[in-house]
């Protein structure tokens, strides 16, 4: 497998494959960087060495969302690269179908909290908040990311975050089942991640697989089939995304 720099991989034996997350300095979202992601998903979910995969980040945020400075300037074939880019990767997280991990060490936002939601098992440092901050930034939801909310938000934290953008931290993130886990501090983070994700590789592989396709085939399928539409030749961003992106990022 050939990795990008900001995709770092480490194995920590036993089938643990580690992928850090590492697009400095905030892991922000680009078009490059989500299909990057999309194909080394891809590519260990077909891989029969790896048994479960830890995703964690290189630094104090876990993920900020899409880069707003870039996509501000999109042009109309750059909105819509980042909309592919962002169904993509996280319909491939989504449904691969190997047990997955994730160790959330600081903010995961907008875009970035469904490298949470797209996880098996949620572990958070206490320090960690959540949100899900398309509105005020003048976005909608791209169909992969839409349909993945549905399916593991309940209607009242899908209200919460969706309609307002506003952060919860990990208390109430654990109490709406976005994350299962709160670590005291980064070590305990990796520990308790690791456990999960040995515990998870031990199960057997193939019937891992046949029953998280019993779970999500249905919501993947409606993604699949609605991303053929969506990817039509139609602007992502209205007449209110760049101010209201120009308003946050300053």
């Amino acid at each position: 497998m050939t990795e990008s720099d900001w995709l770092i991989r480490h194995a920590h034996g036993d089938g643990v494959v580690e992928i850090k997350l590492a697009r400095a300095p905030v892991n922000a979202l680009s078009p490059e960087f989500l299909m990057d992601f999309a194909d080394v998903i891809n590519e260990i979910g077909k891989d029969p060495t790896v048994r479960a995969l830890l995703l964690t980040s290189a630094f104090k945020v876990f993920s900020a969302g899409l880069d707003l400075k870039v996509a501000r300037d999109l042009d109309l074939a750059g909105q819509r690269a980042a909309v592919r880019g962002l169904n993509e990767a996280f319909l491939a997280l989504y449904a691969c179908p190997k047990p997955v991990v994730a160790a959330v060490n600081g903010a995961a936002i907008a875009g970035g909290l469904f490298f949470v939601l797209c996880s098996d098992v949620r572990v958070a440092q206490v320090k960690s908040k959540f949100g899900l901050a398309e509105v005020q930034a003048g976005v909608d939801f791209p169909i992969a990311p839409l349909e993945i909310a549905r399916a593991t938000l309940n209607p009242n934290i899908q209200r919460r975050l969706m309609m307002t953008g506003q952060t919860i931290g990990p208390i109430a993130a654990r109490n709406f089942n976005i994350v299962d886990i709160i670590a005291d501090d980064a070590e305990d983070l990796l520990g308790y991640a690791l456990k999960e994700a040995r515990a998870l590789a031990e199960l057997p592989p193939g019937t891992y697989a046949a029953i998280k396709q019993q779970l999500r085939g249905e919501t993947i399928a409606k993604i699949r089939s609605a991303m053929d539409a969506e990817a039509e030749d139609q602007p992502w961003f209205t007449e209110e995304t760049v101010p209201a992106m120009t308003k946050i990022i300053g």
